[in-house]
């Protein structure tokens, strides 16, 4: 998707708006104020609230999308991978928190069919990277062949949703990186196919 520089900065300044105030702080004149320019300028960019959060959202899959494809050629050991994939998110969302909203994205918009669907497009961008790791991490027996891909893959995404929201309600006030992989550590323990014995 092609966005200019200019629609770039507006929804960067919509994902600020939305991460510290919610879709009720998101008004263009809060927008336009963060941007510095009128009410009126922001129509000739988009025409609606929707419209900017939608392309956010689409902004990010297609963002997500690239970073991770890249993320994941470093290795082919499947833990490699899905380290490599996770640092890929803590290293955007480290440089990009005003973006967070799109991770953790409850409420936005609920009566919006095509919010919804862009929604759905960033979590089946995850887990079409995800799941050929852990398939691969299954038949290598890196990973626990018992439970189907889908299955550990709503384990594994769920687990870092709720890193990311624990660091977002502590004000970011961690470094959202290292403890997330202090937490992989774990998450390879709970997935390994190796029985843990004490």
């Amino acid at each position: 998707m092609e966005i200019t520089a200019r629609q770039l900065e507006i929804i960067e300044a919509a994902g600020e708006i939305l991460t510290k105030s919610g879709v009720n702080g998101l008004t263009t004149k809060n927008l336009a104020a963060r941007i510095g320019f009128s009410e009126s300028a922001l129509y000739r960019h988009f025409k609606s609230k929707e419209e900017i959060i939608l392309t956010m959202l689409l902004y990010l899959a297609e963002d997500m999308d690239i970073r991770l494809r890249l993320a994941v050629k470093v290795d082919n050991d499947p833990k490699k991978k899905l380290q490599a994939l996770f640092n890929s998110q803590f290293d955007f969302f480290q440089k990009n928190p005003h973006f967070l909203i799109a991770l953790l994205s409850d409420g936005l918009f609920e009566e919006s069919a095509a919010i919804n669907k862009a929604i759905m497009r960033i979590m089946e961008t995850a887990m079409k990277q995800l799941i050929p790791i852990i398939e691969q991490g299954q038949q290598q027996r890196v990973f626990n062949p018992d439970l189907s891909s889908e299955a550990m893959c709503h384990f594994i995404m769920g687990s870092f949703r709720l890193h990311i929201l624990k660091w977002r309600l502590s004000g970011l006030s961690f470094d959202v990186k290292q403890v997330g992989n202090e937490r992989m550590i774990d998450l390879f323990l709970l997935i390994s196919s190796q029985k843990y014995t004490p």
